[in-house]
């Protein structure tokens, strides 16, 4: 469990409350709007009305007691960036901002965000990869470079083993899991055979998993 302060309670924010307090953290939630605020109650420990670009307002919610710092304002990117600022210059141990544009992501990585959301951006570059081809089920960025995969088993896979098909030497990708109605089964090995009606969560680069499944 982390506690967590979260600065903006737009869509946004209001869904980064809820998926925080499903995973049973401490939530401390700050906006200007009294109905956001209000909105937001149950899904948070506790909540302010407040101006966070006023540092003594910030100092009395003793921001070093933090885990993390999500600062979610939307519409109003210099309020976002002198929240990000002033939030590492009181101590704050990760501070977590979102950006609409790029060039908003490089001001607050160089004035004191440590990460940087784009939640536009990284929804697009989901979708695309998850709707333009028909063997992609799901997909997950692991980094610039590599994500998991759900896909379909090939039709040349099915009836052979992990082993048989030398998977992770052929093609430079690991299989995770299988996922079969629903379950997923992590216990993948050489005599792990593939059958239909089946998915396969794969790790690996971009370009390995495109060469792989015909992506």
């Amino acid at each position: 469990m982390k506690n967590i302060l979260l600065i903006g309670l737009g869509r946004f924010g209001k869904h980064i409350a809820i998926q925080s307090s499903q995973l049973g953290h401490e939530i401390m939630a700050v906006d200007l709007d009294e109905e956001r605020v209000n909105d937001a109650l149950p899904y948070v420990t506790n909540a302010q009305i407040g101006d966070c670009t006023n540092e003594e307002f910030l100092k009395s919610l003793g921001i070093a007691n933090y885990d993390i710092c999500f600062v979610t304002i939307g519409g109003n990117f210099q309020n976002s960036l002198e929240t990000t600022c002033l939030l590492k210059e009181l101590g704050g141990k990760m501070v977590i901002s979102r950006a609409e544009r790029d060039v908003q992501e490089k001001f607050l990585l160089r004035n004191g965000a440590d990460k940087v959301v784009y939640p536009e951006k990284m929804v697009a570059k989901w979708a695309t990869i998850r709707y333009t081809d028909d063997h992609i089920l799901d997909y997950m960025e692991v980094d610039a470079s590599h994500a998991i995969f759900e896909v379909e088993v090939p039709k040349e896979w099915i009836g052979k083993t992990v082993g048989k098909l030398d998977i992770r030497r052929r093609y430079d990708i690991n299989i995770m899991a299988v996922k079969d109605d629903g379950k997923v089964s992590m216990a993948i090995s050489a005599d792990t055979c593939f059958k239909e009606d089946v998915t396969l969560l794969v790790l690996g680069e971009y370009k390995a998993i495109k060469k792989c499944f015909c992506i």
